[in-house]
């Protein structure tokens, strides 16, 4: 097992004001984006107000509820890739890391810099590299599988329906095709995995090219093979505990979508959630140049439901709504933790 205390990746740099400022800049890019390609949808803006006048307390309670939940199963699943070091982690640490890494990866790198950023924050647990390597990479994997199949359920019906645009079908089919490939590929690693070394090998000597950096065949290799043994950890039952937290995960978040409708004064049928739910999700993220998917999620997801009969100016409430309890709330608050995590050394990796 390679020196669990091994600070070597992802090398930590103070952040700068410019960099902060940059931050910024990129979140305000990024929200005037959703404004941009949302209010043009708001087609009667005063019933919209009357939809948001009339929600029911309560029922935006249960939803701000259900998604403190939903990152509890961010948690868990944290905790259970730990078990595989030395170290334990709690489920409350466990959310913490989750928040900060997505914070972090918003607005360096995406889903790369959610990685590097969860790896060194797993480090600071002094969690061994494979736990932390499985941290950074495993629970977006399963969460992803979770909403595959609950794509697929809403992709079947609107074609059965036809009630899906050519557009959003192709849209959507690229989506799932990427997204099995990527799964098929990882099997094909762990099932054919000198083929496999010899790819990455090539990769990793092509990149540092390309970065005019001295490729390290000892370093790549050493990485590879704690990550296969990570994997086999995973496979001898560790997967167990993945799956049931990307499942609280996934699914107390749409619970916290089908609370929003509630308090909507709109409740709509599991299959009419599980429909408009699932695919703008994945077609977010694999709308690499929007950080968070942010408009495309509220664009389609807002879309899917007029179609299903939704009112419009409901629909965009509830998905408004639905948003910033999900997502740019929980972007605040990792923000807020990333300083609290780092301690005394507060710093992050510069990608």
């Amino acid at each position: 097992m390679a020196d669990q205390n091994n600070e070597s990746h992802y090398p930590i740099k103070s952040p700068t004001s410019r960099a902060k400022k940059v931050s910024y800049i990129i979140l305000l890019i990024v929200l005037g984006l959703a404004l941009h390609l949302l209010l043009p949808q708001i087609a009667t803006f005063q019933h919209s107000y009357q939809v948001i006048k009339d929600m029911l307390v309560w029922a935006v309670i249960l939803a701000v509820i259900a998604q403190v939940i939903s990152y509890l199963g961010s948690g868990y699943m944290l905790k259970s890739l730990v078990r595989f070091s030395e170290h334990s982690l709690s489920i409350f640490k466990g959310v913490m890391i989750a928040m900060a890494g997505a914070s972090f990866g918003m607005v360096a790198g995406g889903l790369v810099g959610t990685t590097a950023a969860t790896y060194r924050l797993m480090k600071k647990e002094k969690v061994s590299n494979e736990a932390a390597t499985l941290a950074g990479t495993i629970p977006g994997l399963f969460n992803n599988i979770v909403l595959i199949l609950i794509s697929t359920f809403g992709l079947i019906y609107l074609l059965l329906a036809h009630e899906l645009s050519k557009l959003q079908l192709l849209g959507f089919i690229l989506t799932l095709a990427v997204l099995i490939v990527v799964i098929g590929l990882l099997a094909w690693g762990l099932t054919k995995r000198e083929s496999f070394a010899r790819v990455i090998h090539w990769m990793s000597r092509y990149w540092a090219k390309l970065r005019h950096k001295v490729f390290d065949p000892n370093k790549t290799a050493d990485w590879l093979a704690g990550m296969f043994r990570a994997a086999d950890a995973l496979i001898a039952g560790g997967w167990r505990g993945s799956l049931i937290g990307a499942t609280i995960n996934v699914v107390f978040d749409m619970l916290t979508l089908y609370f929003i409708f509630i308090a909507a004064n709109n409740q709509v049928s599991i299959g009419i959630l599980l429909i408009g739910y699932g695919l703008p999700l994945l077609l977010g993220k694999m709308a690499f140049i929007i950080p968070g998917g942010v408009g495309v999620i509220e664009t389609t997801m807002v879309g899917l439901y007029t179609e299903l009969g939704v009112p419009s100016s409901t629909a965009v409430v509830v998905v408004l709504a639905y948003r910033l309890i999900s997502f740019w709330l929980p972007l605040i608050v990792g923000f807020l933790i990333i300083p609290i995590l780092q301690g005394k050394h507060r710093h992050l990796s510069s990608l």
